[in-house]
């Protein structure tokens, strides 16, 4: 995975360097043993191993948005997973950089909820990720009030999240991803929630993110979206890179594939 630093007078042209990365988990299958046929009781354990991630190599320049498509299965979440250091990969090397050649700051938004403490208020959860992710106290207070504004959560932001619904802690974990100053900041499948109004605010701070040079990765099937915020695609099938190009080229290829295969 990361390795720190790098040598302060090295070219670092790179937010983020894949090279040859796999992941493969073992899963477990229990079997029921045929009593009929057997003369036994019980169930067996039956390990199976499965490849999310088939050596995969690239390379993502500082300021590039960045989209990740693909088929359920594909490996999409599982490479999000490791850049977002939550899985460690089997073999392979990853380097996450800022333009400074120092370890990246990160923001992720990688599942409903993730990393929430249901136990406490939208503020507290404000304040809990925002010192995660290595902000001075100083930083904490001058964001928070952004954060909070920009979800629009009103006085909801001072009750427990265990009361919130889903559509409420998408905001509060979209508007901590983007305002906690992120050198990467990496997204799955939330690129913008909640209504027509929230989602083109949504737009507008991710435009706003890419003018500041912000390196952006997300993962999504809302071809739609992509084509709108995009600048490259890497489109994955079955653990590997199928194709790596601009948007219209690798989307309009992979639409004609999802027809052949029935959708």
């Amino acid at each position: 995975m990361d390795t720190g630093n790098m040598n302060a007078n090295a070219p670092c042209p790179y937010a983020i360097e894949v090279e040859n990365l796999t992941k493969r988990f073992r899963v477990r299958h229990m079997e029921t043993l045929k009593s009929t046929l057997l003369g036994l009781r019980g169930r067996r354990e039956h390990v199976e191993p499965f490849t999310a991630l088939d050596n995969v190599s690239f390379t993502i320049p500082h300021g590039q948005t960045v989209a990740v498509i693909g088929r359920n299965g594909s490996g999409k979440s599982t490479l999000l997973g490791i850049l977002a250091r939550i899985y460690v990969p089997t073999s392979g090397i990853v380097h996450l950089w800022n333009t400074r050649c120092q370890r990246a700051r990160l923001a992720t938004l990688l599942e409903l909820g993730a990393g929430f403490h249901h136990e406490l208020t939208g503020l507290e959860n404000i304040q809990f990720f925002a010192a995660m992710l290595g902000m001075s106290e100083k930083e904490i207070d001058a964001r928070t009030p952004q954060i909070v504004a920009f979800s629009e959560l009103g006085d909801k932001i001072d009750t427990q999240l265990r009361t919130w619904n889903d559509g409420a802690k998408l905001r509060l974990g979209f508007s901590i991803a983007v305002h906690t100053d992120p050198d990467i900041l990496l997204i799955d499948e939330v690129l913008a929630v909640g209504d027509e109004a929230f989602q083109q605010k949504c737009y507008r701070l991710i435009a706003s993110l890419q003018a500041q040079g912000k390196t952006i990765l997300f993962v999504s099937h809302d071809l739609l979206a992509v084509e709108r915020v995009a600048e490259r695609v890497l489109w994955m099938h079955r653990g590997v890179i199928r194709m790596d190009g601009d948007p219209r080229t690798v989307l309009d290829a992979y639409r004609a594939f999802s027809a052949e295969q029935g959708g």
